[in-house]
């Protein structure tokens, strides 16, 4: 009665506790449509809002870059001009001419000033240590040499980066005398571009970087810039692995997602790139997700605190039925107890049955046995009586080779004993690997007296190298010479008896046992405990039923069939030993 109340209470909170999951399941998905509107939305308005800014900052740095190139490209057309810097080159008396570039240098925002002679010496300078230097090779000297205008070069320098510089020809009279070189300081918008969040890098006409925020980046195109490093293994990692809240990256830059824009400088067919992160965007982004997450957890939370109360009451239903499946569970726990045990117990009883299956096989070779055994024991007589005979004829050679041949008896006899102790043993309890053929010979070496005495043709079909198996070699004997008594006793009604031993190794190492005697009528119940065709007290029904049992333990099986030319087809198979199990072994 209390039981049948309790369902009928359950059965009227049901509905309450449905209506509440279909109210929890809405909540989750509308939070997850919300999250997920909201984060598109946001992500696509603070990312242009990104952009937008990026363009304006990348228009910035432009002008500032141009301004300065510009600002620069007057000077050398000036200073060309400089009476005093004329006057010093043709009197090549340039006391003066140092401290008078060094007093423009302030003015104009050079990085340095060089004045050469016509052979491109350096007369004069900025920088007093460079003195002397012979600059007649290099570029800025010898194409303004050429040219009647200002020329810009570019010039990598051996510890990286590029020197900027304008150069000039400087005449008198229509004869060139010197030349005078600025070179440019842009490496100061380097270090002013580092101070900010974005990278920028500036590349030339061929597509060299020649300005970049990152130092690894001079010197080479934006592909190979861009590339990820080769020792970069986590860098790779974090790129492959973007973050879904975000939009489609223009590139990675030290494993972080960041939008690309390119802008181009009217110098010479430059071009300006900046590289902005998506973090502000996510930031922003994830401020407004977690303002709606907590929103709906906070509201999550007040329905689970509706629903704690209705489950309280619940609850108490439970706990009476918890009680009773306490008592039941202990109840099932005795009665498994109860089932372990008996299973032991019978486990035990088909142990031992096996083993009285075996000997039983045993007794039944034992009479065979004593005749093989009579045959050699006869032979000794004969023997040890010639022996004598030649001793009392003082002929002790000869008794020597009559010994010798009961030697050899002795140890035949000694050979059958042993396999018969063998095979009486009961099987091993750790698995050892052995040899198919090997145990196949042992077992038809314990069947040979009945073999003998029923005139039976083996055939025996075995491979060129050993199968090798890993199991219980006795019981695998128990099993064979269980197959060759069944085969014996199935052609006993047959005029010419025939078996075929056949083993194969490919997958499983294989062992067939045919005969061609009348067949299996019955193959269903074959494996059957206590089945069995012949006649009454010639055999119990269990050899094959514990043969079965025997291969299936040690990881195998056992089939029988019926040939297509009569009689029957027994066949083992065996996990075979393979360079795995042989290491492990």
């Amino acid at each position: 009665m209390a039981s049948a109340r309790n369902t009928t209470r359950l059965r009227r909170a049901a509905p309450i506790g449905g209506r509440a999951r279909v109210a929890l399941v809405l909540l989750l998905i509308g939070a997850v449509a919300t999250v997920w509107v909201t984060n598109w939305l946001l992500t696509d308005r603070f990312t242009e809002t990104t952009r937008n800014r990026a363009e304006l900052r990348l228009a910035l740095y432009s002008g500032n870059l141009i301004s300065e190139l510009r600002r620069n490209a007057i000077v050398p057309e000036l200073l060309a001009r400089d009476k005093a810097l004329l006057d010093a080159l043709n009197a090549e008396d340039f006391a003066q001419s140092s401290q008078r570039l060094i007093s423009f240098v302030d003015e104009i925002g050079a990085a340095s000033l060089m004045l050469l002679d016509r052979e491109g010496r350096s007369v004069a300078a900025t920088d007093r240590n460079r003195l002397g230097e012979s600059h007649n090779n290099a570029p800025y000297f010898v194409d303004a040499v050429r040219a009647n205008t200002t020329v810009f070069t570019e010039i990598a320098r051996e510890a990286g980066g590029y020197r900027f510089t304008y150069s000039r020809r400087m005449e008198t009279a229509g004869d060139t005398v010197g030349v005078i070189m600025v070179e440019v300081d842009l490496a100061k918008f380097e270090r002013a571009w580092a101070g900010i969040s974005d990278a920028v890098m500036v590349t030339n006409s061929d597509g060299i970087i020649v300005l970049a925020t990152e130092p690894r980046w001079r010197g080479l195109t934006p592909t190979e810039a861009l590339g990820p490093p080769e020792d970069g293994a986590i860098e790779r990692l974090i790129a492959s692995a973007a973050d879904w809240t975000a939009t489609t990256a223009d590139a990675y830059l030290r494993g972080e997602a960041v939008m690309r824009i390119d802008g181009r400088i009217p110098f010479r067919g430059w071009t300006l790139s900046t590289f902005t992160t998506y973090s502000s965007v996510r930031e922003r982004v994830n401020a407004v997700l977690a303002l709606e997450i907590m929103g709906f957890a906070i509201l999550a939370a007040l329905m689970f605190y509706a629903l704690s109360r209705k489950n309280a009451v619940r609850m108490a239903l439970f706990q009476r039925e918890s009680n009773e499946l306490r008592a039941l569970n202990a109840r099932l726990q005795r009665e498994i107890a109860e089932r372990e045990k008996v299973q032991k117990n019978l486990a035990t009883a088909e142990q031992s049955l096996a083993q009285s299956s075996k000997l039983a096989a045993l007794g039944e070779m034992s009479a065979a046995v004593a005749h093989e055994l009579n045959q050699p024991l006869a032979a000794m007589k004969t023997y040890l009586a010639g022996a004598r005979l030649l001793l009392n004829r003082n002929r002790p050679e000869e008794a020597l080779t009559a010994f010798h041949r009961i030697d050899d008896l002795i140890e035949r006899m000694g050979a059958i004993t042993r396999q018969l102790k063998g095979f009486a043993r009961k099987g091993q309890e750790s698995f050892t690997p052995f040899d198919m053929g090997d145990a196949l010979a042992s077992s038809l070496s314990m069947m040979e007296p009945q073999l003998k005495s029923r005139r039976v043709k083996i055939t025996k079909i075995m491979p060129d190298d050993p199968v090798r198996v890993i199991g219980d070699r006795m019981r695998i004997e128990q099993v064979l010479v269980n197959l060759l008594r069944n085969a014996l006793d199935a052609t006993k009604s047959v005029e010419d008896p025939q078996v075929e031993i056949i083993l194969a190794a490919g997958e499983t190492a294989t062992l067939s046992v045919r005969d061609n005697g009348d067949g299996i009528e019955d193959l269903d119940a074959l494996f059957e405990p206590f089945y069995t065709t012949k006649a009454p007290g010639d055999g119990t029904g269990l050899g094959l039923a514990i043969s079965s049992g025997i291969v299936s333990e040690l990881g195998g099986r056992l089939t029988a069939r019926n040939g297509e030319k009569g009689g029957a087809v027994f066949e083992m198979q065996l996990p075979v030993m393979n360079a795995a199990s042989e290491a492990a072994e």
